[in-house]
């Protein structure tokens, strides 16, 4: 069994989304001189994260309402590599059951730390979104920080149809040569909109 790690690397110096606070992860003062604490002070939509329908739909559930079983599922690449806007035809030929998961490849996350990575990012349609809510997909995953822009409807078709969306994946491109894969998307049990999630990749 391999894993692949498809999940950044959470620090203080992770860029947000203009207007947002920064995150602060830092080693606490004071205490016993050999035990080492850190306070983190963050905002729920840093990094690789996952959003629960609470975040767009008004009583909408939190993370802790997921059943645990949501966060394993068997998991499509979608190569979307050099497109701007990602299309329902990208999922025709692919053998996506009800639970599965949908990963979107754009290679926008080497654009990681620069400026424009939470402007001008490659968005999903709204036919791409209905189209999983057809499927029945358990969560879709993307190396962007967003399915789409303001006023965000494809957030809201996904998350009204209880499909989660896992935001700032890296390293999906190892999975370009790979036949299948199950994918685990773990997150802190937090009554909250959204949350960091460690999201794995296992092959074979």
């Amino acid at each position: 069994m391999k894993a692949i790690d498809l999940t950044r690397t959470f620090s203080a110096s992770m860029p947000v989304f203009p207007g947002d606070r920064p995150t602060v992860l830092r080693k606490t003062e004071g205490g016993e001189a050999d035990v080492v604490c850190y306070h983190l002070d963050t905002g729920m939509h840093v990094g690789t994260h996952i959003d629960a329908p609470l975040h767009m739909i008004p009583d909408g559930k939190k993370l802790s309402d997921i059943p645990i079983e949501r966060f394993f599922a068997r998991g499509h690449l979608i190569d979307a590599r050099g497109k701007k806007e990602i299309d329902a035809v990208l999922l025709e030929g692919k053998d996506i059951q009800k639970g599965d998961c949908v990963l979107v490849y754009t290679g926008f996350d080497e654009k990681f730390a620069e400026p424009d990575f939470y402007t001008d990012y490659p968005v999903v349609t709204e036919e791409f979104a209905k189209r999983l809510v057809d499927l029945g997909v358990s969560f879709i995953g993307l190396d962007t920080p967003s399915p789409d822009t303001t006023p965000y409807a494809v957030h809201k078709i996904l998350l009204s149809s209880d499909i989660l969306i896992i935001e700032g994946l890296c390293n999906c491109k190892e999975l370009t040569s790979v036949s299948s894969f199950e994918v685990i998307a773990l997150p802190p049990k937090f009554e909250a909109e959204a949350g960091p999630v460690r999201v794995v990749a296992r092959v074979g």
